[in-house]
């Protein structure tokens, strides 16, 4: 029996329910329901803090909220936001006796035709997919296939409710977190993991733990091909350790040979920088790819971003749909935004810097030394290399939220600290563009940039980035 006639079986013969309510679950709940689902939905929240509860119920729905929303019976299929984690007790106690724990993403894996390009790492998660979205996108058109291509996942729209509109000449590019792929047993056509760093270690266990959560994108079927990061210890144990179609990527090696060890040659192609033209290489044929003066976005970390959307579609694209969408590409909002320009001081939102690593790659695509807003909540991973980026790179920081006190001490605590990098502590977000405001001059930059999740002060790091922008544009 397949996947997806083991899924529907059970959903249809059995009781389902739906642990919280979040975003991508409420079309799910539409979907279960349309399929003659028997549909229990959990949440924490109060009934009267759940909009649309009457309506729920009225579909049919039984709700159990509150504190003790985990109790009772549970059910032959359960699916998990991705931000419950799994081993819950309440849960597994529910796996143990039979029942079959899933998410709203996989049933999207086992039920779509079309094939999926999936892409996770730390970093660069988003602008990677935008990319392989867009030139999927455009070499379609060119080409009059026919062929859809669906953005989704943690970017774009929620997949599932599409899914019967798909067919197998479509494509279907996921941005996929680790809180989603923890559970997944089932894996994209493509896999890309852009790279991998401490993050989220408020949520996961551990590192070890994090990292198994990435690597499910690539352990499962139907994958054929792993795309990662060369010069990443972590990724490139994993594509040392994969028996997968390997392509290695990084914009810090000018030859094959130098990217690729020598035993993994026979199943593993190559993309590199020599003499600022990006290469693609299978180790026999070596062709020139692109320009990376052609790449409008700034910075290293982008041109590794392109190596990995070239990367996971090599063969699928034309080199001129590459070359366009590089010329015209100005990136994903809230990442290295530009927002405006006052008084000779230009203002960018990179709200979506929500890991130390982010804040330096954005440091270091920007000229001279910006003055950075950081501090959000906390993740629970070292500021030290933060601290080591911002003393090399920043002309000022501003810190607020709820790490403003231990980006402070990684600060002070770091050998190069000699008390004349200008530093700002503010309580909250507008303060904080104030301060920044009035420390910068004629000439200067100024950058929010984060380093940290959003959750102390907004919902999320878009309306984090929007106030951001509100601000800097009502002067």
């Amino acid at each position: 029996m397949t996947q997806e006639n083991s899924i529907l079986r059970r959903i249809a013969s059995g009781e389902t329910t739906v642990l919280g309510l979040g975003i991508s679950n409420l079309p799910l709940i539409d979907f279960l329901l349309a399929r003659g689902a028997r549909l229990t939905v959990r949440d924490k929240k109060a009934k009267e803090q759940i909009p649309g509860a009457d309506a729920l119920e009225a579909k049919g729905v039984r709700l159990i909220t509150g504190e003790n929303y985990l109790e009772g019976e549970w059910g032959d299929v359960i699916f998990r936001s991705p931000g419950i984690r799994p081993d819950l007790p309440q849960i597994a106690a529910a796996v143990e006796r039979g029942a079959l724990l899933t998410s709203e993403m996989e049933l999207f894996f086992a039920l779509t035709p079309a094939t999926v390009i999936g892409i996770t790492g730390s970093d660069g998660k988003t602008t990677t997919t935008t990319l392989i979205y867009r030139l999927l996108e455009a070499e379609a058109e060119r080409s009059e296939s026919g062929a859809k291509v669906w953005v989704g996942g943690n970017i774009g729209m929620p997949l599932l409710p599409h899914v019967e509109e798909m067919c197998a000449r479509d494509y279907a590019v996921v941005e996929l977190s680790s809180f989603q792929l923890q559970t997944m047993r089932q894996s994209p056509h493509r896999a890309v993991i852009t790279n991998l760093a401490p993050n989220h270690l408020n949520w996961h266990t551990d590192m070890d733990e994090y990292v198994a959560a990435k690597c499910n994108i690539c352990r499962h079927t139907p994958v054929r091909q792993l795309v990662t990061n060369a010069c990443n210890p972590i990724t490139a144990e994993i594509a040392r350790n994969s028996d997968l179609d390997v392509t290695l990527f990084t914009a810090y090696r000018e030859h094959y040979d130098e990217v690729v060890p020598e035993y993994m040659r026979a199943r593993t192609a190559a993309l590199y920088l020599r003499d600022g033209i990006i290469f693609y290489s299978t180790g026999k044929v070596e062709t020139p790819v692109l320009a990376a003066e052609d790449i409008l976005l700034p910075g290293v970390h982008n041109i590794e971003n392109y190596m990995a959307a070239i990367a996971a579609t090599w063969g699928m694209v034309s080199g001129d749909a590459i070359l366009a969408l590089a010329r015209s590409f100005g990136g994903v909002e809230h990442r290295l935004e530009f927002v405006r320009e006052l008084n000779g001081v230009r203002y960018y939102n990179g709200s979506i810097d929500s890991s130390p690593s982010r804040t330096a790659a954005a440091l270091s695509a920007l000229p001279g030394k910006p003055i950075v807003i950081c501090g959000g909540s906390d993740k629970h991973v070292s500021f030290e290399p933060l601290a080591e980026s911002l003393l090399t790179r920043a002309g000022g920081v501003v810190l607020n939220g709820e790490t403003a006190e231990k980006i402070k001490a990684a600060l002070l605590a770091h050998p190069r600290w000699d008390g004349t990098l200008p530093l700002v502590e503010c309580p909250r977000l507008a303060e904080a563009v104030d301060a920044a405001r009035a420390m910068a001059k004629e000439g200067d930059i100024v950058l929010l940039s984060p380093a940290c999740a959003s959750f102390d002060q907004f919902a999320n790091f878009e309306e984090r980035g929007n106030t951001f922008k509100r601000i800097v544009n009502e002067w």
